[in-house]
Parts: C-alpha cells; structure tokens; sequence
C-alpha cells in the first residue's frame, strides 16, 4: 500500500471539505448526486470515445498501482543479478533455468530464459530492448488517458455549471427550485476542477514517474543479464549496477 498517495488524496479531500466548513458551510452542500454524474459521467464518455480498450484497460490498472505498494526494487534487483552471476561461474548458465518460473517480472523472465539458452549479447540486447521500448510506449500511452481526463473533468464542472443555471432561469416564477438549480451550478464546477487537480493529473504524473522508475529498473536488469552472458566478474557487476540505485529513489 502506498501511503504517501493515500495521504495526498485524504489531505486533498480534507482541504477542500474542511475549508468549506470554515467558512460556515456544511459537508452536505458539497454532495450533489447531479453534479456528480454530469461531471464523471461526461469525462468517462469522453475519455470512451478517445482510446482504445486496452489503452483504457491499462491505464485504470497503472491507476491502481499508483496507490499500492512499490512495483521495483533496485538493491533487490542488483542482488539476484550478482547471485546469477555466480551460480552461472560455478555451475553454468543452465543451472539459472529454475529461477525462470519463479521470477515474477516477464521482462526479466524472458531475458533469462534467452541467457540459458545460449544467446549471444547482441542477440539478447536487441530482443530485450524492442520489448523494454514497446511497453514504456503502451505505459505513457496510459498516463496520457489520465491527463486527457484531467482536462475533459473542468469542462464537464462547466457544462455541469451551465445546466443548473438553465434550470434555474426556467424556473424563476418557483423559487423553492432554486436552491438545488443553484447548488448543482457551482458544485459541478468544483467537481470538475476538483477532480482535474487532486486526482487526475496527479495520478497521471505518478503514472509517468513509475514508467520511468521501471523503464530504469528494466534496463539495469538487461545491463545485468548482459554482463553474465559476456562472463564478467560478479563485484565487477555490482559496482557497475550501482550507478542506477539513484534512479531508484
């Protein structure tokens, strides 16, 4: 669980409906199920008709991760790297076949599986580098839906906004309809700034910096496992891999 978005997403939440209650309103004035559909509903629509399904499938998943826990670790990654090294001087490089099935990242799973069967580095490189490529594209492809919604979700607080005015010019000779004609045009609009600035454009920027911290991750793992297939030294490895755990943090 990542308790730093966690925590910036309750601060945000306790900004906005702590302010208002200081400055005499109540938490009730900022529920309005109306204001609500017309803003969510109105940037998923429009979100559903600028991506694709997997675009759209991938994005609410990183969205996901943004709030649990730490997909990499660096030091970790730079230790199973040194200890393959090792078993692969003492023992060859097939004897790494049973950590293939047990490792949980594909890259890597895929990476090694190339090393035990023999691959020359050129060869492993080349194949490693189009997929570490591909899914770094297909991951800020994901960050993009999210910014998309972050500028669609003003608009819709606006078209939101313009309804409850029209409501309420329809309804001027009654005017116990007023109030809520009136309340569905201002809080749509703070839905949809809401929903733009303390969600979905953080989460997009924290999308974006953990496709970077894999990308980083992934190819210190392909720099490792190139290292093993050119024979070098493990602490040589190591002191070499070391220069990516600033990336990690």
């Amino acid at each position: 669980m990542n308790l730093i978005s966690l925590s910036g997403i309750l601060l945000a939440v306790t900004a906005v409906v702590g302010g208002n209650y200081l400055e005499g309103g109540s938490i009730e004035e900022l529920f309005n199920l109306p204001a609500l559909l017309i803003v969510l509903g109105g940037t998923m629509a429009a979100v559903f008709v600028q991506s694709t399904s997997e675009e759209l499938g991938r994005s609410f998943r990183l969205a996901l991760a943004v709030f649990g826990r730490p997909q990499v670790d660096f030091m970790e990654g730079i230790n199973q790297i040194v200890s393959w090294c090792v078993v692969a001087r003492r023992k060859g490089l097939l004897a790494l076949e049973d950590d293939i099935k047990d490792h949980e990242d594909g890259f890597v799973k895929n990476g090694l599986q190339l090393l035990v069967d023999g691959r020359s580095p050129d060869v492993i490189r080349a194949t490693l580098e189009t997929e570490l490529i591909s899914r770094e594209h297909r991951d800020l492809q994901a960050a993009k839906v999210m910014e998309s919604m972050g500028g669609y979700a003003p608009t819709m607080g606006i078209i939101g906004a313009v309804l409850g005015l029209v409501h309420v010019m329809s309804n001027l000779a009654n005017p116990a309809s007023l109030g809520a004609g009136i309340a569905t045009a201002f809080v749509a609009t703070i839905y949809g700034v809401a929903f733009a600035n303390l969600l979905f454009l953080p989460v997009a920027s924290k999308i974006r910096s953990m496709v970077l911290q894999r990308f980083y991750y992934q190819e210190m793992m392909l720099e490792g496992l190139l290292s093993i297939a050119e024979g070098q030294n493990p602490r040589i490895i190591q002191l070499r891999l070391q220069g990516y755990l600033e990336q990690g943090r």
